[in-house]
């Protein structure tokens, strides 16, 4: 036995390493090459964006589109903020709106019913999260012409309501705010805070909403994302110019290129567009990397 332990190693076992080197490095390229292409997928469409926006009508279709030429950003600017009277300030102000209110209300609702489904047993609780489930799976433009419908029997198309109430729904807000609930809110200190006298509504604010806080962070981002691409929605629900979101109004404005509309003036508006989007983010990062429930069981 201490013989056959001891044995050399062969050929095989001298070439196995060199083997999985060879294995490792080739799928190390495989996935270099897919991130790389992905990435070129991804930026290439930003940079001709950047590119297009600040170059002089006259020369969008005679350079070359993946480079600067002629730079006339700030002129392509006042041009779009301009045009039609200045709508498009209006159109950035309604997508704000309906961003920021529809985002805010989805996260709170999310957040109270991911943490009562977590932290409360009662008749119906799991039918209930395999609804919202099931919910996550639909595409949300299967719910856009009954709400159209709905809506017109209560008198609420071609008003910011009809936006921003579908807005303030999001099942995946609430299945991940239950999820995180359930794995990050401890029931030890929920227990503490009862024996303590608090109410269940001062349980929800001082307790749980600060250590979910990371999670529901994602929910609003997630849904201001959502919300700000939405563009079926705002075209059923509004004929009037002065409601419309910046996605609809680009649009119109694409489709009016043969009535007078320029073409820089589209495409340096798209590339406005996209700064609420950066701001968000840039704003609310630090949020994801704090941690806070690190450490609150200790």
């Amino acid at each position: 036995m201490t013989a056959a332990t001891a044995a050399p190693a062969g050929p095989a076992a001298v070439a196995s390493p060199r083997r999985a080197r060879s294995v490792s490095l080739t799928s190390r390229t495989g996935a270099f090459a897919v991130m790389a292409l992905f990435a070129l997928y991804t930026l290439v469409p930003v940079w001709w964006l950047l590119v297009t926006a600040t170059k002089n009508k006259g020369y969008l279709f005679t350079t070359n589109p993946l480079w600067f030429s002629h730079f006339d950003l700030w002129n392509n600017i006042l041009d779009v903020f301009h045009q039609q009277d200045g709508i498009f300030a209006r159109w950035m102000l309604n997508s704000v709106i309906y961003c920021v209110g529809g985002a805010a209300a989805s996260t709170l609702l999310s957040a109270m019913a991911g943490y009562a489904l977590a932290k409360f047993s009662f008749r119906g609780r799991e039918l209930a999260f395999n609804i919202v489930l099931g919910a996550v799976l639909v595409p949300s433009v299967m719910f856009a012409l009954p709400l159209y419908l709905m809506f017109s029997e209560i008198h609420l198309v071609n008003t910011y309501w009809a936006v921003l109430l579908p807005s303030m729904a999001s099942p995946f807000g609430v299945y991940l705010s239950r999820v995180y609930a359930a794995a990050s809110v401890p029931d030890e200190m929920l227990e503490a805070g009862r024996v303590d006298g608090a109410s269940e509504a001062r349980i929800f604010w001082r307790i749980a909403i600060p250590i979910m806080l990371p999670a529901l962070v994602t929910v609003f981002l997630f849904q201001f994302v959502v919300v700000w691409n939405n563009y079926l929605l705002p075209v059923l629900m509004l004929n009037n110019d002065a409601l419309q979101p910046v996605t609809v109004g680009l649009a119109n404005w694409r489709e009016q290129m043969n009535g007078g509309i320029p073409y820089n003036v589209t495409v340096t508006g798209a590339f406005l567009s996209v700064f609420p989007l950066i701001i968000a983010f840039l704003a609310l990062q630090r949020f994801w990397r704090s941690g806070l429930a690190a450490g609150s069981v200790k």
